[in-house]
């Protein structure tokens, strides 16, 4: 298949489904509804009862992608900085200066200064580096007949990534054991939480204080291929550099740690995984696959703004100070089931990323880790055996919905027996 060829459903010639549509739904919803036992539920009830819906306690909350988009986009009457916004979660963790929390000409200065950083020229040298160390036996251990625990491996790989652009000894074993309890500080935000607890606040500075030393030496080094290096350029504080790597280190892996895996699953259970697979990096299938999968996994549940100003969400007036939650998941899923061969909506397109000046920085080094995996899983295909998932868990208590384990293993053919079914 080249380049521009419009996938189609699979059918005659192509791979038989380990599974079924229906049971690649139930297994997402086992990963929202561990991820969010209550707030998922609650949102789905939202959406049932308009585009936009006032939630006492909660905020304004947009279930309409096109809503959506007009937020992101408005910056003059929503912002990440104020009431209910980011910034709260954020800034008495890492500090004001962390792009997640940040508005105006200092987050444009600080993103520009970034920015060369995630070329996907830049990221995708990078990836490859990395993933040739990393993921260069996962094949050939799957065709020896192992099995393989995919969320370990995109996670070394998410993390050796990190390390590499922040500055940090990607071997040292304090480092990434630093990094994994980092990680762990996301899972302590809350919908129905406007900020963290203070023993909360304690604890992840504590756990990112594991961090200090190495970042600190790499904003001295002041390496402007690394993140502190470039902050260092712009004539930021060391304290602001390390408050950076802190939001690297919790949020650089999340999405490549839970979506891969994910669209692994999705990809099996529902007979597109052979194909994908045999798809080249410039395949159209390959990113109308990924793109969709994007889509129902949707990596950022829900996005957050404060109302800058009097103004209106849809049809609900809103005032200054209100918070407003673009529940982003109810935003996707309104598109239907798992299906790459229809059309996609243009209204939903990347929104899972965001829009406008906040539209995710790092987007191109999540695609480029997404598309390492499944260059590092093609032998498998090429040599006419077929991935089945030999066993899965699904994460509680983390903020974004992901599998703890995804077991993997290389069939004799597409003909395989179907996992039970949740």
């Amino acid at each position: 298949m080249t380049a521009g060829t419009s996938p189609r459903a699979p059918g005659a010639g192509s791979s038989t489904a380990q599974g079924s549509s229906r049971d690649a739904h139930r297994w997402e919803e086992r990963v929202q509804r561990g991820a969010h036992p209550l707030v998922y539920p609650a949102f789905r009830a939202l959406a049932r009862r308009g585009p936009v819906v006032r939630v006492p306690g909660l905020g304004v909350v947009v279930n309409d992608a096109v809503t959506a988009r007009e937020v992101l986009l408005d910056t003059e009457h929503f912002s990440k900085v104020g009431p209910g916004a980011p910034s709260d979660l954020w800034t008495p963790v890492l500090g004001p200066s962390v792009l997640l929390n940040m508005e105006g000409e200092d987050h444009a200065t600080l993103r520009r200064a970034l920015s060369g950083l995630f070329t996907p020229r830049s990221v995708a040298q990078l990836t490859a580096t990395e993933a040739g160390a990393s993921l260069g036996t996962l094949a050939p251990r799957l065709l020896a007949g192992g099995t393989v625990d995919l969320v370990q491996e995109v996670g070394a790989l998410a993390g050796t990534v990190i390390c590499r652009m922040t500055g940090l000894p990607p071997t040292d074993a304090a480092v990434r054991d630093a990094m994994v309890a980092a990680q762990s500080v996301v899972g302590l935000v809350r919908l129905h939480r406007r900020s963290l607890t203070p023993s909360q606040v304690r604890h992840a500075r504590e756990v990112l204080g594991t961090l200090s030393e190495p970042a600190r030496a790499a904003y001295r080094d002041g390496d402007p291929a690394t993140v502190p290096g470039r902050m260092r350029g712009l004539g930021l504080s060391e304290s602001e550099a390390l408050g950076a790597v802190g939001a690297f280190v919790m949020t650089g892996t999340e999405t490549i740690q839970s979506f891969t895996p994910r669209l692994v699953a999705l990809a099996v259970d529902t007979g597109w995984m052979d194909r994908l697979l045999l798809a080249g990096p410039d395949d159209a299938l390959r990113g109308r696959v990924v793109e969709e999968a994007l889509r129902v996994t949707v990596p950022t549940p829900a996005m957050l703004r404060s109302v800058r100003s009097a103004h209106s969400v849809g049809a609900v007036p809103v005032r200054a100070g209100e918070r407003v939650v673009i529940a982003t998941v109810t935003c996707c899923r309104a598109g239907g089931a798992f299906d790459p061969a229809r059309d996609a909506d243009p209204a939903l397109r990347n929104l899972w990323f965001g829009a406008g000046p906040h539209f995710c920085l790092g987007m191109p080094l999540a695609m480029a880790q997404v598309g390492a995996v499944l260059d590092a899983l093609r032998p498998v295909a090429t040599a006419g055996r077929s991935l089945r998932v030999a066993g899965r868990e699904v994460a509680r208590g983390v903020l974004i919905p992901s599998y703890r384990r995804l077991r993997i293993e290389a069939a004799a053919s597409s003909s395989v027996p179907v996992e039970e079914a949740p």
